[in-house]
């Protein structure tokens, strides 16, 4: 087992469908980060293919000149989702408590995490859930930065350093037989301390993304 059960637990143990049910209609990280995403998503993404948003919200920041064929979404909020213009449909579902994707087996190009993997506490089985779902040679790009609600984040994420999230999300993929060797773009900021820029104040937003392909 990837982690053990006390580095699941979370601050807050409420439900988490109390936390998300109302909608927050902001972005959670700066533009400077948002711009280096959609830059990743134009290398990483080609047009008319099946992509998976998932852990989703009001905004997917793909590239607004691609077209694809299908955008599925996938969070927490009803509201959040319906306000997306770039998805084509969505589902609502708690994922610590049931990972299985109600979608079909190698039917998407491309799986998208955005700063949303700090709240698995099940990483496994949903990495394992998006190696089945992903065609082969798609790919899976998880990003993230230093900010989070940080009640709801797990205790391997909350006590890890940055690079040590780095070497979570690599492990995440490593769990799942079937993936390639992570591939991971570090982008640091040393603008303000670490414990002001996961506040908000001050500086540049890190930049944090590891991608691996089904085999």
């Amino acid at each position: 087992m990837l982690l053990r059960p006390e580095q699941r637990n979370k601050i807050d143990p409420t439900e988490d469908e109390k936390f998300y049910s109302f909608p927050r209609l902001v972005t959670h990280v700066d533009e400077s980060f948002i711009d280096q995403l959609t830059e990743l998503y134009r290398e990483k993404l080609k047009p008319n293919t099946r992509i998976l948003d998932l852990m989703s919200s009001w905004v997917s920041h793909l590239p607004e000149e691609i077209e694809f064929a299908h955008v599925e979404g996938h969070g927490m909020n009803e509201e959040e989702l319906k306000k997306n213009p770039r998805l084509d449909r969505y589902f609502v579902q708690n994922l610590n408590k049931d990972p299985k994707l109600p979608l079909l087996d190698k039917d998407f190009d491309a799986v998208l995490i955005t700063v949303s993997i700090q709240y698995l506490q099940y990483p496994e089985g949903v990495f394992s859930e998006i190696h089945r779902i992903l065609k082969p040679g798609g790919v899976a790009i998880v990003s993230f930065s230093n900010r989070m609600f940080y009640q709801k984040a797990i205790a391997a994420w909350r006590d890890s350093s940055e690079m040590g999230r780095v070497g979570l999300v690599k492990a995440y993929f490593k769990s799942v037989p079937g993936f390639s060797q992570p591939e991971v773009i570090a982008r640091k900021s040393t603008t303000v301390p670490s414990f002001l820029q996961m506040l908000g104040v001050g500086g540049a937003d890190p930049f944090y993304a590891v991608c691996a392909s089904r085999s």
